[in-house]
C-alpha cells in the first residue's frame, strides 16, 4: 500500500491517472469535533491492472502531511477527460468544494447508479462489493480516528479496499446503463451533486433542518432567528452547531423567548456553555430579533394546506411499488411520500413529474389522477390499465 506524502509524488500520479477514463476517488474525514470537516486521507485507483510497474494502480494521500500541495489532486478532479467515481459522494465532494474550491467533473455516483439498476434503496458500498466484485469487506476500522498518525496496516488496507473494489462496481454498472438505456437518469440526479449551491449552507435557512414543534408563526421566527445565530457561531469557531447550542434548547428558548439572562437561566436545556456571557448576549440578541421580525414568512397558510384524497394517495402508492418493481429502480429515488400526496391533492410541480421520473412514473401518476388509468390485482403483482 502505497502512501503518497510530497507534492512531486502527488503530482506523478495525478498526472498519470490523468490518461485513464476513470479514477476511483474516496475520503476519510473527521467532523465531530468541528463544524467543517477536517479531510484526513484521500484514497484513489486508476484501472492500471496488468501493469509491471503499478499493478493495483491504488494509492492513499496523506493530505497532514508535512509540506504537501493538494493542488495537483484538485485538478485531476475537475480533468473533463478522467470520471471521477464515488460511493455516496456527497460528503466527499462538500469537503472537496470547501478544501480545494472544486467539485469533481465529470462525476459518478455508485450509489445513485445502483439505486437505478435494482440494487435497492440507499444501497451501501460493502453490499456491491459482495454482489458485484464477490468479495468481502474488512470492516473493523470502520470507527477510528483518521487524523492520528502513524496509520496502522489495518486502517490502510481499510481505506484502499474503499476504492480498489469501486473500479469493478462502476464498469458493471457502467455496462448495465448502457445496456438499459439509463445513463441519463443517473446524470440527472448526480446534477445535484455538481450543483456548488447543494453545499452551502445559509445562516438565514438554517432554520429549515429543525423539527418544529409548533405552528405558531411567532415561536417559528424566533426559532428562525436563534438557528441563524448559531450557524453564524459555529461556522465562526468552526465547532459542531450542537456545541454552540442542542437542537433541543433551541426550541426550549424559542419558547421561553427570555428577555434577560436571569430569564434564560431558567431553561433546563441550555447548558453551562450557553450560559457564558457572550453566548447568553448572542442567544437574548437572536430572541429579540426574531420578536421583532415580520410574521409573515413563517406563518402557515390556507393554501399551503393539502386537500389530499387518502384514497387516490394510497392508489399512487400501489403505482409507485408496481412501477419500481418493474423497472427494478428503488421507490424511493422515484418519488416520496409527500411527493405522492402532493400529486393526490391536484399539484403538477412536483419532482416525481419531471425528467426521468415522468416517463418512469410520472405520466402515468396523472392518468390514474385523471381517470384515464386502472390499477388491477393479478395474483402477487398490479396490472396498469390504459382506459383512455
Amino acid at each position: 500500500m502505497r502512501t503518497i506524502t510530497t507534492t512531486a509524488d502527488l503530482s506523478a500520479y495525478c498526472e498519470a491517472a490523468a490518461a485513464h477514463p476513470y479514477v476511483a476517488v474516496d475520503t476519510e474525514f473527521l467532523r465531530e469535533r468541528t463544524y467543517w470537516a477536517k479531510l484526513c486521507l484521500v484514497q484513489l485507483a486508476m484501472p492500471t491492472e496488468g501493469d509491471p510497474a503499478d499493478p493495483d494502480g491504488a494509492v492513499l494521500i496523506d493530505p497532514l502531511a508535512e509540506g504537501i500541495d493538494l493542488a495537483p489532486l484538485w485538478a485531476l478532479m475537475v480533468e473533463p477527460s478522467v470520471v471521477k467515481v464515488l460511493h455516496a459522494a456527497r460528503q466527499d465532494v462538500e469537503i472537496m468544494h470547501h478544501d480545494g474550491g472544486v467539485i469533481p467533473a465529470p462525476l459518478f455516483d455508485t450509489q445513485v447508479a445502483a439505486m437505478v439498476a435494482g440494487f435497492g434503496e440507499q444501497v451501501g458500498y460493502e453490499t456491491l462489493v459482495r454482489k458485484i466484485a464477490r468479495q468481502q469487506l474488512d470492516k473493523t476500522s470502520r470507527f477510528t480516528d483518521w487524523s492520528r498518525r502513524p496509520l496502522s496496516d489495518a486502517q490502510k488496507r481499510y481505506a484502499i479496499a474503499d476504492v480498489t473494489h469501486l473500479r469493478a462496481i462502476y464498469e458493471h454498472l457502467r455496462e448495465e446503463l448502457d445496456r438499459t438505456g439509463r445513463a441519463a437518469w443517473v446524470e440527472e440526479e448526480i446534477a445535484v451533486l455538481s450543483d456548488p449551491a447543494t453545499y452551502v449552507t445559509e445562516p438565514e435557512d438554517a432554520w429549515r433542518r429543525l423539527k418544529l414543534r409548533s405552528s405558531n408563526p411567532r415561536f417559528a421566527a424566533v426559532a428562525a432567528a436563534l438557528a441563524d445565530w448559531r450557524e453564524r457561531a459555529a461556522q465562526e469557531r468552526d465547532v459542531p452547531r450542537g456545541r454552540v447550542l442542542k437542537d433541543d434548547a433551541l426550541l426550549e428558548v424559542a419558547g421561553l423567548k427570555p428577555k434577560t439572562a436571569e430569564e434564560l437561566g431558567r431553561s433546563r436545556l441550555v447548558q453551562r456553555e450557553g450560559r457564558k456571557p457572550e453566548t447568553a448576549k448572542g442567544i437574548l440578541d437572536a430572541v429579540a430579533r426574531g420578536m421583532a421580525a415580520d410574521e409573515a414568512p413563517f406563518a402557515r397558510r390556507d393554501s399551503e394546506r393539502l386537500q389530499v384524497n387518502p384514497a387516490l394517495s394510497d392508489l399512487l402508492r400501489v403505482l409507485l411499488k408496481a412501477k419500481a418493481e418493474t423497472l427494478g429502480v428503488a421507490s424511493k429515488l422515484i418519488a416520496t411520500s409527500a411527493d405522492l400526496d402532493r400529486i393526490a391533492a391536484g399539484k403538477r410541480d412536483v419532482p416525481a413529474l419531471k425528467g426521468w421520473r415522468a416517463e418512469a412514473f410520472g405520466e402515468d401518476a396523472v392518468r390514474l389522477c385523471e381517470g384515464r388509468l386502472a390499477l388491477a390485482a393479478e395474483g402477487e403483482a398490479v396490472r396498469v390499465i390504459a382506459l383512455a
